[in-house]
């Protein structure tokens, strides 16, 4: 069942500026609540895979108590793509003007996450490389950290090249036992020095009712099913079981995290 109440929805009604990071070409915009968000598109390359990854990988770090802007559903005036100067951005528009799309409440005079210059401490450091093991996510290494700095307290962005096994489709109960060798890369592997202890604690907050819950905020219009799945409740549950089934077998990306650390230090 799609539990879309926890989750405000806005409406774009003010296209700003792109933000040309990657090729998704996400967007700064005003919604009706007269806030700025960095608006994901569903008709951007990956389309709604990556808005998932954004919803569940952020979701799930709130649960952990870390530090992430607020997501938002947002739909589009279809007003915008005829104003749009951009023909690239003009197609992106109209490709999204239909159904919910991503946003993120923007973090004015953030700076970006500086390893030289930043410090997290041993026990956060630990946190957010476990979860990037959890949800598999590639994209938090020192060329592109993905967390920024805001009011003096780190907040983590950018989640949607997590999961990335349903980019693939690859059979999600093997990649859900593999350890995650890209862990080599993390921004925060120096420091991540209390997995172990991290492992344990973690487990009391995801239950399974709260893995349940963050995977019934995904929309059933961004479930389309596919030759795999049935119906949009049972590509729900495949998410349901890979993040119960890695949780359950936590040691193993535990351990493959450790040993790249030991390996660095």
């Amino acid at each position: 069942m799609n539990n879309s109440s926890h989750l405000r929805t806005v409406h774009v009604t003010r296209y700003v500026t792109p933000l040309r990071e990657g090729g998704s070409l996400p967007a700064l915009v005003e919604a009706d609540d007269d806030f700025l968000y960095v608006l994901k598109f569903r008709g951007a390359g990956q389309g709604v895979k990556a808005l998932i990854a954004e919803l569940i990988g952020g979701e799930l770090a709130r649960a952990l108590g870390m530090r992430v802007p607020e997501i938002v559903y947002a739909t589009i005036d279809p007003a915008l793509s005829r104003t749009e100067p951009d023909e690239e951005i003009q197609d992106l528009l109209r490709a999204s003007d239909t159904g919910l799309n991503l946003a993120v409440h923007y973090l004015s005079g953030a700076i970006t996450f500086d390893p030289v210059v930043n410090t997290v401490e041993p026990y956060l450091a630990s946190k957010i490389v476990w979860l990037d093991c959890l949800i598999t996510n590639v994209d938090r290494t020192a060329r592109n950290t993905n967390m920024l700095i805001w009011h003096k307290e780190l907040w983590l962005i950018d989640h949607g090249a997590s999961l990335y096994f349903h980019h693939s489709g690859q059979n999600w109960e093997e990649h859900s036992r593999k350890p995650f060798t890209q862990v080599k890369d993390h921004v925060l592997l120096p420091q991540a020095s209390e997995l172990e202890k991290i492992d344990t604690e973690v487990k009391s907050i995801l239950t399974l009712e709260r893995i349940h819950s963050i995977v019934g905020l995904v929309p059933d219009i961004w479930l389309t099913g596919g030759s795999a799945f049935i119906s949009a409740d049972e590509e729900r549950d495949m998410y349901i079981q890979f993040l119960e089934t890695r949780l359950a077998s936590s040691e193993i990306f535990v351990k493959e995290a450790q040993h790249a650390r030991e390996a660095l230090i």
